[in-house]
């Protein structure tokens, strides 16, 4: 007899991820096929900022284009940077993780931002802005204590922060270095 185990499709997995369902994280984390689909799930809440910022000012396609290439640089230096704290400085005793389990589980707690495309909608880009900010970051939360089996919320949120801190800083000073002159 062949035991199968039912996964979700693309779409479900998306819309369980943004629902936080700890399970949708589970499923990916153990799915190496799923490497893809959380690629495709940064992509798409990639371009949906690069388009949700259109509606302050962003009005060219270069923007929304740059946009959407920053947001997928901070996806994957997030979780390089989240990877190498949660395993190597904070690992709890059941972690046991790899660099995809966590690329996949990061990948989909991107599944929130898919909604900033409602940006567009005159007055409304902030506000979707920011609480798709939230609701990702609480998706990284489940993301990260599910790939690194983490028995406690505590030590994904230390992780999770540090991770933010790290990026923040590294953006700014790349921002310094190579951004625009302020005269």
């Amino acid at each position: 007899m062949v035991t199968t185990i039912a996964t979700h499709t693309f779409l479900r997995r998306i819309i369980g991820a943004a629902m936080l369902d700890r399970a949708v994280y589970e499923e990916v984390e153990a799915d190496t096929g799923a490497t893809i689909q959380a690629c495709a799930t940064v992509v798409l809440s990639s371009v949906a900022a690069g388009i949700g910022v259109r509606e302050i000012g962003a009005q060219t396609l270069p923007t929304v284009a740059v946009v959407s290439a920053v947001a997928l640089l901070t996806w994957a230096a997030w979780a390089l940077i989240t990877f190498r704290i949660g395993v190597g400085i904070m690992p709890g005793p059941q972690t046991r993780s790899t660099v995809g389990e966590l690329l996949r589980t990061i990948g989909f707690a991107t599944a929130p931002g898919c909604l900033r495309v409602l940006g567009v909608v005159p007055g409304a880009t902030i506000p979707v802005f920011a609480v798709t900010a939230v609701w990702m970051l609480a998706a990284m939360l489940i993301a990260v204590r599910q790939a690194l089996d983490y028995q406690t919320t505590a030590r994904a949120v230390a992780v999770c922060v540090l991770g933010w801190v790290l990026v923040m800083a590294i953006a700014i000073a790349l921002g310094l270095a190579f951004g625009p002159r302020l005269s």
